[in-house]
């Protein structure tokens, strides 16, 4: 009988033992699949949240690349004209009616001549870039020759594109240093973000002034034109030189005051050496005497 009891407390604890094992093992089980489950919920979090900022950033880029609109084709347009022509003054007014007409405006314009046979110059006009060939066509109507005829044109779009996006950059952070300054506490901060505000405005206003350059270069064409005209000289005939009765008296009176000249030098130059001239005269008369005394023996022999 105690033998009995003995074994059914023994499978009684055994059986206890299991019943607590089972309780422990279950609860373990049940924190692992609860942290599971927090785990699992915090991950799909930052997942959402990662995937919301790539939809963010993908629409920010998207936005961006509809607000920079790539512009038409800019090219720059350079021309160089030497041009002969017949009459230079005729031709220069009316290549600036043509400048004119066109929408355009003369740059520089100078004149210089090569003695009296040659007359040259030098314009320099900006024509809008629809009406360059035009101009261009009308420019050498009007001339006798076309000495050179040289074009030019230099791709800017790449440039000009690159230079918005660059400035919607500068902007952004030009924007958010402002806000930054308007938040700053400590004064020491304050002169930095003023500092890195006024670098960052000062690159802005480099990269308009470009900009602005490039439309102005782009919209408006330059065209440099040079006029050469030989003129052949013909003396004029003047009045004085057909004058007859005119020329006869001056060249009367030139041959009157040459005679007269002569007497008086002359009379001047008798007077003036009277006793050499006595003495020669003297030693002549001598002379002749005694060779003429010399004769007339030789001939009484």
């Amino acid at each position: 009988m105690a033998k009995i009891v003995r074994i059914l407390a023994f499978v009684s604890m055994f059986l206890f033992l299991a019943a607590c094992s089972s309780n422990s093992n279950s609860e373990e089980t049940k924190k692992s699949s609860d942290n599971s489950g927090t785990m699992d919920s915090k991950q799909a979090l930052i997942e959402g949240e990662a995937q919301v900022s790539l939809d963010n950033s993908v629409k920010q880029e998207k936005s961006t690349h509809e607000e920079t609109k790539v512009p038409a084709q800019m090219v720059i347009y350079q021309a160089d004209l030497q041009l002969r022509v017949k009459n230079f003054e005729q031709t220069l007014q009316k290549l600036e009616e043509k400048v004119i007409k066109y929408g355009g405006y003369i740059a520089e314009s100078n004149v210089s001549k090569d003695g009296v046979e040659q007359v040259s110059g030098r314009i320099t006009v900006r024509i809008p870039e629809e009406n360059f060939q035009a101009f261009l066509h009308d420019a050498e109507g009007h001339a006798l020759e076309v000495l050179q005829r040289a074009i030019n044109g230099t791709d800017v779009t790449e440039e000009y594109v690159d230079l918005e996006s660059r400035l919607k950059s500068k902007r952004v952070v030009e924007e958010r240093l402002t806000s930054f300054m308007k938040s700053a506490e400590k004064t020491e901060d304050l002169l930095k973000i003023s500092a890195d505000l006024a670098k960052v405005q000062e690159e802005i206003e480099t990269i308009q002034g470009r900009l602005k350059y490039l439309e102005n270069q782009t919209s408006l064409s330059t065209i440099h034109i040079s006029l050469y005209e030989n003129k052949v000289i013909v003396p004029n005939l003047e009045e004085e030189n057909l004058n007859t009765w005119e020329k006869t008296k001056k060249q009367f009176m030139t041959s009157t005051n040459l005679l007269l000249s002569a007497i008086s030098g002359f009379i001047v130059f008798v007077i003036g050496n009277l006793p050499i001239l006595g003495i020669l005269a003297a030693a002549v008369f001598f002379i002749f005497l005694y060779i003429r005394k010399v004769w007339r023996r030789k001939d009484n022999e």
